[in-house]
């Protein structure tokens, strides 16, 4: 056994079981005990007992270790995994002496790994699979209903994988995954509007029906519109839509009922259909 062998047997005391303790306790009540003073501090402490109780036997360190996880915390639910996981591997080499630098590593991560994991989880991967359910529920199929269901099973066996990966990457996990996951966000991004691009051609219908007539001709306003752009008022209206989103005071709710009204204005009136 070589000395490098030696020294990892000398301090691995902890088992793929209690690092899926950590896991579930995250899981299902991470965010439960979350609160204004701490955010997920009290459910990132909770998470972390069962391998705290193991690394340190004396009641001393302990509460220091206690102390340590208690303060503020707040990241992704999903990325949160990855801190854990490196937290586990650097208290389990290192014990209680290692936990100012444990302190500094979820100050560090809890930032940027919110903002990763909000833009990929939050934004893109529900506009993605929101948007595909809808296309397919409005065409009839029965997937459609569970497009949104699929995703969060694979969400779930994912994010199973994160705190494995983080204990066993370790603090390199800040150097190694930065760059991925930014490559990650970035093609994320282009999946996203390419599909809410082509769910706005195929879903959102709006047409001008009003026919111009000098004499004996007449021209449709649709078909001119079709030769300049297919699909151009449709594109319009969601740009307006966008574009009045981020104006202060413009909600969501206040948005659809706006698109009511002129639906029922413009469509009653003939100029759209």
């Amino acid at each position: 056994m070589s000395n490098e062998q030696m020294q990892t047997a000398a301090y691995s005391k902890l088992t793929k079981a209690d690092l899926k303790k950590v896991r579930w306790r995250w899981y299902f009540l991470g965010e439960a005990s979350w609160n204004y003073e701490k955010m997920q501090g009290l459910g990132y402490c909770f998470s972390m007992m069962p391998v705290l109780r193991k690394l340190y036997p004396n009641q001393d360190e302990l509460r220091e270790a206690l102390r340590t996880h208690m303060q503020y915390f707040n990241t992704h639910q999903e990325f949160c995994e990855l801190i854990l996981g490196a937290d586990c591997a650097m208290e389990e080499q290192d014990g209680v002496q290692v936990l100012p630098a444990v302190a500094s590593l979820k100050t560090g991560l809890m930032g940027p790994l919110a903002g990763i994991g909000d833009t990929l989880y939050g934004v893109i991967a529900n506009t993605i699979f929101f948007s595909i359910g809808s296309y397919l529920a409005l065409e009839g199929n029965p997937l459609g209903v569970i497009a949104y269901f699929i995703w969060a099973l694979v969400r779930t066996f994912i994010r199973g994988q994160f705190i494995m990966l983080g204990y066993q990457q370790g603090t390199k996990i800040i150097t190694t995954m930065s760059e991925k996951l930014g490559q990650l966000t970035a093609a994320a991004s282009v999946l996203g509007i390419t599909v809410v691009g082509a769910l706005i051609a195929s879903v959102v219908s709006a047409n001008v029906s009003t026919v111009l007539t000098m004499g004996e001709v007449t021209m449709e306003v649709q078909s001119v519109l079709d030769q300049i752009m297919p699909k151009l008022i449709p594109v319009v209206l969601v740009a307006v839509l966008y574009w009045l989103l981020g104006k202060k005071g413009m909600t969501s709710f206040k948005a659809i009922l706006l698109v009511l009204a002129l639906g029922v204005v413009l469509g009653g009136t003939g100029i759209l259909s």
